[in-house]
């Protein structure tokens, strides 16, 4: 069996042949079967969010933020995926829980 940076690797293999579709169906595969993968999860929020499944991306992105509490990438990330939900209160949230992350002003 394939490890799971193996499988991300294919994963990746099909989004940058364009099957972005496919690649989505291999990651939520892998993150059924390993849950704390961020990676997978990260990729995930961004490839839905670039074929308009931005619930989805939203849920992946708040598993990253609790994967990787402490990376102020993982709010940014979620802040984009709010915003382009929809969810502009959320993502202002998550924007300002990343600047504290690294020091600054909310």
């Amino acid at each position: 069996m394939a490890s799971r940076d193996d499988r991300y690797a294919e994963a990746e293999k099909l989004k940058n042949a364009g099957d972005l579709a496919g690649a989505i169906a291999s990651l939520e595969s892998l993150v059924a079967e390993n849950a704390d993968f961020a990676l997978a999860h990260s990729a995930l929020a961004a490839w839905c969010t670039r074929l308009d499944r931005h619930e989805e991306a939203v849920r992946h992105a708040r598993r990253v933020c609790e994967l990787e509490p402490r990376d102020p990438f993982s709010y940014t990330a979620l802040s984009v995926a709010c915003m382009r939900a929809g969810r502009i209160a959320e993502a202002e949230d998550a924007l300002a829980r990343s600047r504290m992350l690294q020091g600054g002003q909310p």
